[in-house]
């Protein structure tokens, strides 16, 4: 008992966190509201545990993983933490007073770390070890041709719907552009699950280089329903804390004078620091597929559920969720999809590709802080 308890001690914490802030958070953070120290605190230790039960939600995925096989084990992976992102979301624009670009900024955000940054760290460092690695091209064309549609969709097309003095979607743009991506998803879903589920399996070559190189774990015993029951106990209280800093974020951004859009950052960097690391982990041991079906994954997952739910939340509220970018992060989006398909338009990768998109990622960061 006391070894199960060591090894899910993220399934304790979060609970334990989860039960204090139940009982105690009204009174914290009405005493953070004039005092910027406390709400700092707060928002580190909110960060900190949803964090960590991010990384357990992770583990007991990546041990499902191995026993369903691919693609349902990334799927469970990405499916997991995005409910993590979306309650986050959800939560800060039901809780605002008018429109709220939160969710703007973390999906631009998501695209921008996983296709840049975790796609051009796996590139590099796969690269530097391996030199080249194969992936199965039809699975990354697969994934692309639903994603950019869909991100041009929510992040662009509403900078020219002249609906408003903000980049939003009127009421019949918003539902038909929710009920597109949720249906345009669910048949990526149907295609990725029963039709061609071999589109995004590790490709079988003669070439042994190709293989994974590292055998499968097989030091856990622990049946499938322990792990998947693992992964709900660590996932509801970390929905729950992610509502919580949904709270509390805003105010913590204006505390340290930081750009606005950090917050959308925040939200990215928590829900995407499990998977990013998973994700190069699979690269070093050659297995390229796994590591894109994470990020790409990720990317779709993310517009295909995030954006339904905010547009149809504003709908509800009457109020029109801010959706599109800035003229720079356009472009910027712009070049990424575009450097994205040429990266994926062979079925091998080198060191090169992974730089390029790294120095994407690092022009990301600079107008995050210098517009």
């Amino acid at each position: 008992m006391l070894k199960l308890l060591r090894n899910e001690a993220q399934v304790v914490a979060v609970w334990l966190t989860a039960a204090l802030f139940l009982a105690f958070g009204g009174g914290w953070f009405a005493a953070a509201a004039n005092n910027t120290g406390l709400t700092l605190v707060l928002f580190a230790w909110l960060f900190a545990a949803i964090l960590w039960g991010a990384f357990g939600v992770v583990r007991h995925a990546e041990h499902l993983a191995e026993s369903l096989g691919e693609p349902y084990g990334t799927l469970i992976l990405t499916m997991s933490v995005t409910i993590i992102e979306v309650a986050f979301i959800v939560t800060a624009i039901a809780t605002s007073a008018g429109s709220s670009p939160v969710a703007r900024d973390a999906v631009f955000a998501v695209v921008m770390i996983m296709l840049n940054g975790t796609i051009g760290l796996c590139l590099l460092l796969g690269g530097l070890r391996h030199h080249e690695q194969t992936y199965n091209l039809p699975g990354a064309r697969a994934f692309l041709s639903v994603a950019i549609p869909l991100a041009v969709f929510a992040l662009i097309l509403p900078n020219f719907t002249g609906v408003a003095s903000v980049p939003t979607l009127s009421t019949p743009q918003a539902i038909t552009i929710a009920v597109l991506t949720l249906a345009l998803y669910g048949v990526f879903l149907t295609m990725q699950t029963v039709r061609h589920r071999s589109f995004f399996l590790d490709p079988v070559e003669a070439d042994s280089s190709a293989l994974p190189e590292a055998p499968p774990d097989t030091a856990h015993t622990h049946p499938v329903t322990f792990h998947a029951v693992g992964l709900l106990l660590t996932l509801l209280p970390a929905v729950y804390l992610t509502e919580e800093l949904g709270h509390i974020v805003e105010s913590s951004v204006k505390a340290l004078s930081a750009p606005p859009a950090l917050a959308g950052i925040i939200v990215a960097v928590l829900v995407l620091a499990p998977e990013a690391m998973g994700a190069v982990q699979a690269t070093l041991r050659n297995r390229l597929q796994r590591a894109v079906n994470i990020a790409l994954g990720s990317v779709l997952a993310t517009i295909g559920l995030t954006i339904p739910a905010v547009l149809i939340l504003g709908v509800w509220k009457g109020i029109p969720t801010i959706l599109g970018l800035g003229q720079e992060q356009v472009l910027l989006l712009a070049v990424t999809l575009v450097v994205s398909t040429l990266t994926f338009g062979g079925d091998r990768t080198n060191m090169l590709q992974g730089a390029v998109h790294i120095v994407m990622f690092l022009v990301f960061g600079l107008l995050l802080f210098h517009p």
